[in-house]
């Protein structure tokens, strides 16, 4: 089904939060638009909604402590969000990536780990929960990799090194791992990917929860809570 006509296109210069768009210069809203333009040509579903995709930059450049990158939006409406690896409140069952994730934070930390996967907690502590594209076609993974988010992507990473030099990186999966050498002063925790695909090949004992709050400690940051509240 196809989005209404220049939905997208007007719709994401507009999202950007403010904390992030006056930094901006006016190519970047030229870019959200052309790529919004795109968007508004595909004939399919997208998810997330469009007031959903910038949801991760909540947290203000400066204020960040973590940033952990995916790749792109669950493809099932009921699951993405737009936080990187979040599943809202409710939603069940898990996809298979949310599951790993608890598995090894529990594994990592000890942690009761609950029913969800709700990230929202991690979020207000300034967990960047950003993934590599920030829409996917309804149903199908990694469908918009090739209409420029990585270019959106490579800019907002770019102002969490200049605000946050003394945040932490994890990155999960190949998409992400791409990234290390973009990160500059960041400490940088490297991994498979949570999927089951790949979860077995290095996700798995991997402590990013555990290794990320040593760095930060090091750095002389506070740790993050990483309970699910």
């Amino acid at each position: 089904m196809p989005t209404s006509p220049n939905r997208w296109e007007h719709s994401l210069p507009r999202a950007l939060p403010a904390a992030w768009a006056h930094a901006a210069q006016r190519d970047m809203s030229d870019q959200l638009a052309a790529l919004g333009k795109r968007l508004d040509e595909r004939e399919e579903p997208i998810v997330p909604e469009p007031e959903r995709v910038f949801r991760a930059l909540s947290v203000d450049p400066d204020r960040v402590r973590v940033v952990i990158i995916g790749q792109d939006p669950y493809p099932n409406p009921s699951h993405a969000s737009g936080l990187a690896f979040s599943i809202p409140r409710g939603v069940s069952p898990l996809p298979p990536s949310a599951k790993n994730i608890r598995t090894e934070l529990h594994s990592d930390l000890g942690l009761p780990v609950g029913q969800h996967l709700d990230l929202d907690s991690w979020a207000q502590q300034g967990v960047l929960l950003l993934n590599r594209h920030l829409t996917t076609a309804a149903g199908q993974p990694a469908a918009h990799t090739d209409l420029g988010w990585s270019e959106i992507t490579n800019w907002l990473i770019d102002r969490v090194v200049d605000a946050s030099p003394q945040a932490v990186a994890i990155l999960w999966g190949r998409h992400a791992r791409r990234l290390a050498g973009r990160m500059g002063p960041l400490g940088v925790i490297e991994s498979a990917h949570p999927s089951p695909l790949s979860a077995h090949r290095g996700f798995f004992g991997s402590q990013p929860f555990s290794r990320a709050n040593a760095l930060l400690s090091e750095r002389g940051v506070s740790a993050i809570d990483w309970r699910l509240h």
